[in-house]
């Protein structure tokens, strides 16, 4: 990582006097170094399946699925092409922060018109720049501002929206390593999220093997709700924050898939302590979007249709995986539901049955998987950690307050 150094200086207002004070940097149209929406799906496209991301699919860089189908077949919004070291940012609300940078795309990668596709003049400027500058808070909050006094139906942006903002661009190569900067930490991040996607699955294993595969018959069972304690969060609009400081972010359904943001609910955090939510967490939504999560955001307060899942008797992995091992059928209890929200039933995790193994047994299995389940928490705290560090880095270095040697 390149080493930094800290202006001591606090600078005065206004991009002129700032950008006297940077030196090397100036004052630009965006609209001066990249392009957007630059081809389209023509007559000559070569391929009949395409793989498909639509706005949303990604939200922060990080892309859930791409969806494939025929040419034929595709929705009609299936139009954008993009290549290496594209932006894609989404002209939809853009406090819900549906962008990312397109790495290594498939050769039939195919967006939806929702996105502005934004190609970097590379002469003049770093395209991985850019697109922290996009997405830098101050940014994301100025165009989320634009769109909601479009009139259109909803809020919008257009292309040129991104394209009008005046920013302050440094020198090419301190472009480049202010860039590096931010990505040597998202690609730490990106390979701590990766290798607890690798432990679960070895979790997943050991689990499976003792269970499902090497199971004695004479092992007891005991219900679901036995082994556990589900407990229901609260409604939490009950609970409004008392005064600015003495507050926490409210975890619904939509948090536990997809994180906090600007238009995330807050509720007192003079809750009972057994409400209060802290990573490592096991929650479980049983109704709406069924999932299961061992925590990893924020300190938070649990919000009503959500279960914190907790036991004085068994470790975290016993009662993480006998639920996950239920999930699917619990997603089909609810799916079965003739109302607009499915949901399961407490009748559901009593009906959901486990194996218990001897003590002895229990015990050896404690020994090998409870140090993995350990290294995830662990990891989700350096996940945290860095994310923060991050998230202060980005604003102070796209402002020059903090710059790069290089």
């Amino acid at each position: 990582m390149n080493k930094m150094t800290i202006h001591t200086g606090m600078f005065p207002p206004g991009p002129s006097q700032e950008k006297r004070k940077l030196g090397d940097w100036r004052e630009v149209q965006l609209g001066e170094i990249v392009k957007s929406n630059y081809q389209n799906i023509g007559s000559d496209y070569p391929y009949t399946i395409i793989q498909y991301l639509d706005t949303g699919s990604i939200t922060e860089g990080k892309i859930e699925c791409f969806q494939q189908y025929t040419i034929s077949e595709a929705p009609s919004r299936a139009k954008r092409l993009v290549k290496e070291g594209d932006i894609v940012y989404s002209n939809v609300r853009p406090i819900q922060r549906h962008y990312g940078f397109i790495k290594n795309p498939p050769d039939n990668l195919v967006v939806s018109t929702g996105f502005s596709v934004i190609k970097t003049d590379q002469s003049k400027a770093d395209p991985l720049f850019i697109y922290y500058l996009l997405t830098s808070n101050n940014i994301v909050e100025e165009l989320d501002t634009i769109a909601e006094g479009a009139t259109s139906a909803y809020p919008s942006l257009r292309p040129s929206d991104i394209e009008n903002l005046e920013i302050l661009l440094p020198s090419l190569p301190e472009q480049k390593a202010i860039a590096e900067v931010l990505s040597s930490l998202d690609d730490k991040i990106d390979l701590l999220h990766r290798q607890n996607k690798t432990l679960e699955d070895m979790a997943q294993v050991l689990f499976r093997k003792w269970f499902m595969e090497e199971a004695e018959e004479e092992w007891k069972e005991k219900p679901l709700d036995e082994i556990a304690d589900y407990l229901n969060g609260l409604a939490c609009q009950k609970y409004p924050p008392k005064n600015k400081i003495d507050k926490l972010p409210v975890l619904k359904i939509k948090e536990l898939g997809n994180g906090f943001t600007e238009n995330s609910d807050w509720a007192t955090s003079e809750v009972a302590d057994k409400y209060i939510i802290e990573l490592g967490d096991v929650i479980f939504s049983w109704s709406g979007s069924l999932m299961l999560k061992i925590w990893n955001g924020k300190k938070c307060v649990l919000n009503q249709h959500l279960f914190k899942v907790t036991s004085e008797n068994y470790s975290k992995w016993f009662y993480y995986f006998w639920t996950k091992h239920h999930l699917e059928k619990f997603i089909a209890i609810a799916d079965s539901k003739a109302t607009t929200m499915g949901h399961i039933k407490r009748t559901d995790l009593s009906n959901s049955m486990v194996l218990i193994p001897p003590e002895e047994d229990l015990q050896k299995m404690n020994s090998e998987i409870k140090p993995i389940l350990y290294k995830i928490i662990l990891n989700y705290f350096q996940i945290h950690t860095l994310e923060n560090l991050r998230d202060i880095l980005l604003p102070k270095l796209m402002s020059g307050k903090v710059r790069v040697k290089f």
